[in-house]
């Protein structure tokens, strides 16, 4: 029943649409794909091609289960493979015990596969250096603390059997490490960034006898730039390979991987800062010229282009976002903010449902446990709604409670019920302020979030106006068929203090007293005009 009413729903947005606002992947069918390759916030990619697949990891900071690997087979169409990291117990920050870890936590991570065993190296800012390891990319995936910490490391087996890894900002270091992955001397200076301050994310190759190292200068406008040496150590020389400052959805890519396909093609996945819902990864052609990969074509990078020759043709595919709770597992789109009390969330307690119980007394969405998100999708039209619906059992609430569907940055803003003199009312609540609510009857209440995506809503980065901008509304219905608006606009925002896209959130948290829970029957996504 819950598939027919998902079905029934999707159809009934999808009636007005053309196939072009209707398409939820990069991949048009006919030999090429559109930019982004997924539109929606999977940021600081780095990507490695083992025998015929492709495998990507991205930056998720603060949310677990995270350190998503995703999988292709033609660098176009991505699936999830896991998520390496489940949680993070290195301090009660990540518990949200009194502090926390947003816009920190994991950082830009370097994957790399040597002798058969997969590795993922990334930094935290506050508890230092890690490693992941694994024999398979879906894991399990061993995580161990390293004795030193590396900013943006790029991970390097050099084929004399010597490891080393690449880090910095602004000036770039090298450090060989043992086979525990401990410095075995000094980090050497390398290069100094010369454009501007920022120089980082770096990826270090050897291609034709020479070390590359792929890094960019940061920011809204980044340049993505390539250093080279003879020598590990250098010195350094530096080419500007692509700095795409032309208004769109190219504007200011930089930073990720060099590729090259089981068919000789070379490649890179950089990405874009695209507003509020975050920084989304974008394919582009590498051509070698007098022994530098120049990225793009003609000094600008593609929007629409073939798809790379990896040999075959490979289907269409699209990355799950909604979920009818019917599995004993939660899907991989999903992470919890900050690491979940696994005593206050259930599948199994009601089959069918998610459960959430309050799992502390808190006063605001930010400081809650056990709030579930996953990432809004931009999709492909100059303007166009993602929708977040969910079905909500609100019977076991008690005084106090607030629980509903959210849109979370910085600001952030929800609707929900919250439980109070023994009544239930509908809230909408924009970054921590009331700003409606009503009484409402039964037990059963659905909600529902629309994120609207395009140039007719303001969004700013780092105090500058930038494409794919987005407010969001809120409504809700006692019947699921006639929804009421409530509140007033969220105007989405890219802050650096979360430093993550906007996110859609389900969440239960107690404001009086804790034992009170809801059970999520479903959570459904569409787009709509």
């Amino acid at each position: 029943m819950k598939r027919i009413f998902l079905l029934t729903m999707i159809l009934s947005l999808m009636a007005s649409r053309d196939a072009l606002a209707q398409k939820t992947h990069s991949d048009n069918g006919d030999g090429t794909y559109t930019n982004p390759v997924i539109a929606a916030d999977f940021p600081d990619p780095d990507v490695i091609l083992v025998d015929s697949t492709y495998y990507m990891v991205n930056t998720t900071m603060f949310t677990f289960p995270g350190v998503p690997i995703l999988k292709s087979y033609d660098l176009v169409n991505w699936q999830y493979s896991c998520n390496a990291v489940q949680r993070f117990d290195y301090s009660p920050c990540y518990d949200l015990d009194g502090c926390n870890r947003y816009g920190h936590g994991q950082w830009a991570t370097s994957l790399k596969y040597h002798n058969g065993k997969y590795y993922l190296l990334f930094i935290t800012l506050q508890e230092g250096g890690f490693l992941c390891t694994a024999d398979k990319p879906e894991g399990p995936w061993q995580v161990r603390k390293l004795p030193k910490g590396f900013y943006d490391p790029g991970l390097f087996f050099d084929d004399d059997g010597r490891i080393y890894v690449a880090h910095g900002y602004s000036r770039i270091f090298v450090t060989e490490l043992d086979q525990n992955f401990a410095p075995k001397g000094n980090d050497s200076l390398v290069y100094t960034g010369d454009i501007r301050r920022g120089l980082e994310g770096t990826h270090v190759y050897k291609i034709n006898g020479y070390y590359y190292m792929y890094s960019t200068y940061g920011g809204l406008d980044g340049i993505q730039v390539a250093l080279r040496s003879r020598n590990i150590y250098g010195p350094y020389q530096q080419k500007v390979v692509i700095y795409d400052t032309t208004r769109g959805v190219n504007f200011g890519i930089h930073q990720g991987a060099l590729i090259r396909t089981q068919t000789g093609e070379w490649w890179t996945m950089l990405f874009v800062d695209s507003g509020p819902f975050g920084r989304f990864p974008f394919l582009q052609p590498v051509t070698w010229v007098d022994g530098w990969p120049i990225v793009g074509v003609d000094g600008k990078a593609v929007v629409t282009y073939r798809k790379p020759n990896v040999g075959r043709e490979y289907p269409a595919a699209t990355l799950p976002t909604s979920d009818e709770f019917d599995g004993a597992v939660l899907g991989m789109q999903w992470g919890w903010n900050h690491n979940p009390d696994p005593a206050a969330w259930s599948l199994t307690e009601h089959p069918g449902y998610l459960r959430l119980s309050t799992a502390r007394v808190v006063d605001s969405l930010p400081k809650a446990r056990n709030t579930l998100t996953q990432r809004m999708f931009a999709y492909y039209s100059d303007t166009l709604i993602s929708i977040a619906t969910t079905k909500m059992d609100i019977s076991h609430m008690k005084e106090g409670d607030i629980a509903g569907l959210a849109a979370f940055q910085d600001p952030y803003a929800f609707i929900a019920i919250k439980r109070s003199n023994g009544k239930n009312y509908i809230l909408m609540v924009n970054n921590g302020k009331s700003i409606d609510s009503a009484l409402v009857e039964g037990s059963t209440i659905y909600l529902r979030g629309s994120a609207l995506h395009g140039s007719g809503a303001a969004a700013y980065y780092r105090g500058k106006s930038v494409p794919g901008s987005g407010n969001a509304t809120f409504s809700y219905s006692l019947n699921d068929r006639l929804f009421k608006r409530i509140g007033n606009e969220l105007h989405m925002n890219f802050n650096l203090r979360i430093f993550t896209g906007n996110k859609f959130c389900l969440f239960n948290y107690a404001t009086s007293e804790t034992g009170g829970y809801v059970d999520f029957d479903w959570f459904r996504t569409a787009t709509g005009l």
